[in-house]
């Protein structure tokens, strides 16, 4: 009997710390819900490259390439795969919402690493910019993105 009440209490335990936690999601709103949408954008990406990056898009979302044109989502599943070792990172810097609650930006720095043809490791470092809106089915999207390479951070 003690061994069932063990379990049972065990049980209840996970199961109010999975309802806190989605409160917690839940709640996050403004700014906050910004930098928490960037932080699962980023582990995506880190899963499944490319396939990540573009899942993060609205379907009318577009991505202003650095020093290049303005590519849409259906041109971006055309690229194909990243490279397998390509690392991709990027940490806001700000984030904002409109009043509406249904649009906001982020802006921050960026790190890409890959190998170049020969082996060798390439850290580039840029600054970013994305535009998210709440889409219909109340999910965020990213809606338009665009960085640009600049100098190792001090």
């Amino acid at each position: 009997m003690k061994i069932f009440a063990g379990v049972t209490l065990l049980l209840l335990s996970l199961f109010a710390i999975v309802l806190v936690a989605q409160d917690k999601d839940k709640e996050l709103s403004g700014p906050d819900l910004l930098r928490k949408l960037e932080a699962d954008f980023v582990q995506e990406v880190a899963k499944h490259g490319h396939d990540g990056y573009i899942s993060y898009f609205a379907e009318d979302g577009v991505e202003l390439e650095n020093g290049g044109g303005i590519s849409t989502k259906a041109a971006m599943r055309k690229e194909g795969p990243w490279p397998a070792d390509m690392v991709l990172t990027w940490t806001p810097v700000h984030a904002d919402m409109a009043a509406s609650g249904d649009l906001g930006y982020t802006y921050g720095n960026y790190v890409s690493k890959s190998k170049d043809k020969n082996g060798k490791l390439v850290t580039q470092y840029g600054k970013y910019m994305s535009v998210w809106r709440k889409q219909k089915d109340g999910t965020w999207k990213v809606v338009a993105d665009m960085g640009n390479a600049s100098p190792e951070p001090k």
